[in-house]
């Protein structure tokens, strides 16, 4: 097992995998580290689709263009999950309240659903496996995502996680220094525009120079042109496709 410190402060995405298979051992850690995740209330608003089944892997491919799905060992997708309760206060005979149709509710499963994927991702990297986040999961073709994995009302995708045997190590990535992650005691809104102009800088060198593909990208005009990208999702239509609807 590694240390915390290799763990958490030596990652990096990998998308090249080994055909070595994750064993059952292994996922039964990460399994138990996703049920041990601190949730809102702990209402467990999550769910965890693990697929190791090829043939659906090339079908979540061929929708996301992301091909470290196709080629790893297990792609864990996490959902924000109201079904399991909703089913519960059926069982009970309680008035399920329309929680998710709020911005809250929403923002609840969102996040328990993401805290569940970072302890999967640390279990899998604690034991030296290799793992990559993939968000397109979500965004590239919600309805047939849905479809394909045969998601109940109140049920939707947050993120997905490739899981296998690394094929490769690629360089540590230049993350943002602590003076601009981190404040104390209150927002600090100073003036950060050479901080994030040094940064930009230091994303370009490693870019030009990283071991394996190269290129020119930077950091703001980089990560902008993915959010113009997202500007044509429609995920609000998804979200009440399956039962979300931010009313309040």
């Amino acid at each position: 097992m590694k240390t915390i410190n290799e763990t958490l402060l030596q990652r990096r995405s990998i998308r090249r995998y080994e055909r070595e298979p994750v064993t059952d051992e292994q996922m039964q850690f990460i399994y138990e580290a996703i049920r041990n995740t601190p949730t809102s209330y702990n209402g467990q608003q999550y769910s965890v689709i693990d697929i190791s089944d090829q043939n659906t892997k090339e079908q979540l491919y061929v929708l996301t263009n992301q091909k470290q799905i196709k080629t790893c060992s297990r792609f864990l997708i996490f959902c924000a999950d109201f079904h399991k309760i909703s089913m519960g206060a059926e069982a009970k005979g309680v008035v399920m309240p329309d929680f998710c149709h709020t911005m809250d509710g929403i923002m609840v499963g969102t996040i328990d659903a993401a805290l569940a994927m970072m302890s999967a991702l640390t279990a899998a990297e604690s034991m030296g496996l290799g793992t990559c986040c993939i968000g397109y999961a979500r965004t590239a073709a919600p309805k047939e995502m849905a479809e394909i994995l045969k998601l109940p009302q109140r049920v939707m995708i947050v993120c997905g996680l490739a899981i296998g045997v690394p094929r490769e190590m690629p360089d540590l990535k230049p993350k943002q220094p602590v003076e601009l992650v981190i404040h104390h005691d209150r927002y600090n809104d100073r003036d950060i525009h050479s901080d994030i102009l040094a940064y930009d800088a230091d994303v370009t060198q490693y870019n030009t120079t990283r071991s394996g593909t190269k290129s020119a990208n930077d950091w703001v005009d980089h990560i902008i042109s993915y959010y113009r990208e997202a500007m044509n999702y429609r995920m609000a239509d998804a979200l009440k496709a399956q039962g979300f609807k931010a009313d309040r």
